[in-house]
Formats: C-alpha cells, sequence, structure tokens
C-alpha cells in the first residue's frame, strides 16, 4: 500500500498521507517522498493548488512514528531533523497555494507539516499539540521556527514549552486556522477554497505567495523592494492586461496563465 497518494484533477492536487491504521504517522520514506512530490510540483505551470490531507477520518498526521526514534543517537536525530525540516521547506516552498485540509488529530510533526501549509482548514473537534517536551524532546521539523512567527513568541513559546493541546475554535480565534469545517467536511472545504485560488490569475496568485513567503524572510525595506519588483513583472503578462479589460468592460476575465 502506498503511504503518500498524490492526485490532480482540474489544476488541484491532493496529497494525502496514508497509514490510517497508524494514524498517519510519518516515516523516513514518507517524508522523502513528500520532499520529493513538493519539490516536482516547482515545475508543473499548469498547478493551481495543493491540498495536504490524511488518509482515514481520526488523524491528519499524529507526528512522527516513534517507533523509529527510539534507538537514535545524535548523528541519526540531526538526519531525522533536517529530514523533516525538509519535507516542511518543500511544503512551504511550492509555488502555489498549499492547504492543510485537518481532518482530526495534528500532533508534533504533523503539526508541523500543517504549520508549513500556507493555508488551513479544519474540522470542528480537532485538536493541534507539540507535545515533545513530554518525551524528552523538542520539535524538531520547524516547529519552534514557524508556530512563533505565525502566532507570536509568547503565545507559540507557551504551547511549545508546555505541549499543551489547542483546540479548533482557539485556533481559528489566534489566526493559526483559516476557516472550520463540519466533522467530515475538511476535505470539501479545502477544495471549495482551492477551486478559488484556481479561478483567479495565476500568475497573481503565484506573485502573492512568494512576495509574502520570501518577504517574511527580509527585512522590511527589502520585502518592499521584492513586492515592487513582482508588481512590475505581472505587467508583462497577458493576465494582468486581460484583468483590467475585463473589468472596464464589466464582465469575467478569461485568465490564462500567460
Amino acid at each position: 500500500m502506498q503511504n503518500l497518494i498524490v492526485e490532480i484533477s482540474e489544476g488541484v492536487a491532493l496529497v494525502t498521507l496514508n497509514r490510517p491504521e497508524k494514524l498517519n504517522a510519518l516515516t523516513p520514506e514518507m517524508l522523502a517522498r513528500l520532499t520529493e512530490t513538493f519539490r516536482n510540483f516547482a515545475g508543473q505551470t499548469n498547478l493551481r493548488a495543493v491540498i495536504l490531507t490524511g488518509a482515514g477520518s481520526r488523524a491528519f498526521c499524529a507526528g512522527t512514528d516513534l517507533s523509529s526514534l527510539t534507538e537514535l543517537d545524535h548523528d541519526g536525530a540531526r538526519a531525522t531533523s533536517e529530514r523533516g525540516q525538509t519535507a516542511g521547506a518543500a511544503i512551504e516552498n511550492c509555488p502555489v497555494p498549499v492547504i492543510a485540509a485537518i481532518n482530526g488529530l495534528a500532533a508534533g510533526g504533523g503539526f508541523e507539516l500543517a504549520l508549513a501549509c500556507h493555508l488551513r482548514v479544519a474540522e470542528i473537534g480537532v485538536k493541534f499539540s507539540l507535545p515533545e517536551t513530554r518525551l524528552g524532546l523538542l520539535p524538531g521539523y520547524g516547529g519552534t521556527q514557524r508556530l512563533p512567527r505565525i502566532l507570536g513568541t509568547g503565545r507559540g513559546l507557551e504551547l511549545i514549552i508546555a505541549g499543551a493541546e489547542l483546540t479548533d475554535e482557539e485556533a481559528h480565534r489566534i489566526g493559526l486556522v483559516n476557516r472550520i469545517a463540519p466533522s467530515g467536511e475538511a476535505l470539501v472545504y479545502a477544495r471549495a477554497l482551492a477551486a478559488e485560488i484556481a479561478s483567479l490569475a495565476p500568475l497573481a496568485v503565484r506573485s502573492c505567495l512568494k512576495a509574502v513567503t520570501e518577504g517574511m524572510r527580509l527585512d522590511l525595506s527589502e520585502g518592499l523592494k521584492l513586492e515592487t519588483e513582482l508588481f512590475a513583472d505581472l505587467f508583462n503578462s497577458e493576465d494582468a492586461h486581460e484583468g483590467a479589460n475585463a473589468f472596464l468592460e464589466k464582465r469575467a476575465p478569461i485568465f490564462t496563465g500567460r
């Protein structure tokens, strides 16, 4: 059985973590395949959005399969962390928006994968946690860096140190989750969001994503320069002229990605 399933339809890729009997816990092979899959998306010009979800109804991803951690030494632990961080970076650097459809428990490395996604949809009742300090560890797949950047240092650090659970309602209230879906409908809501994105000018969407993800790594002045360059580059596209003409002519635009 494939532990990672990739399906593409109408410009939207669906990537499914497929170990439902193990709550979609991550193995080294799964992380390597995630990295390869998301890197391959970079060359697919017809791609408009990606959805990442977990198989079954119990978990998005329960984190790293602990059986793979019990005998790690220093070098093995370093390699494990780097493997998880590489997968997270491949998701974060995807040129089109990646939506996490969180259909159950998101803990440890699973929560960290969700943090690497650009947008998050969660079902009612979902809980998020980074329980590593309860195991004598720390989040090693990017959680110590991404969570404080999303929530701010104080709130992020509290969740990381205490290993406390975060409910769907609280996650939505503080901006960690973009949309809340009824039970069993995270994928439905994520597909709807992906369809919204797919209907927009693809070059503009990619440029917005690049401006934000790369700009967050720069100081403000450099980020503004990046924004200006991307803004100017779009005026070389047919879509920018089509969008303006369609608005003036009071009709729906027809975007081609050129």
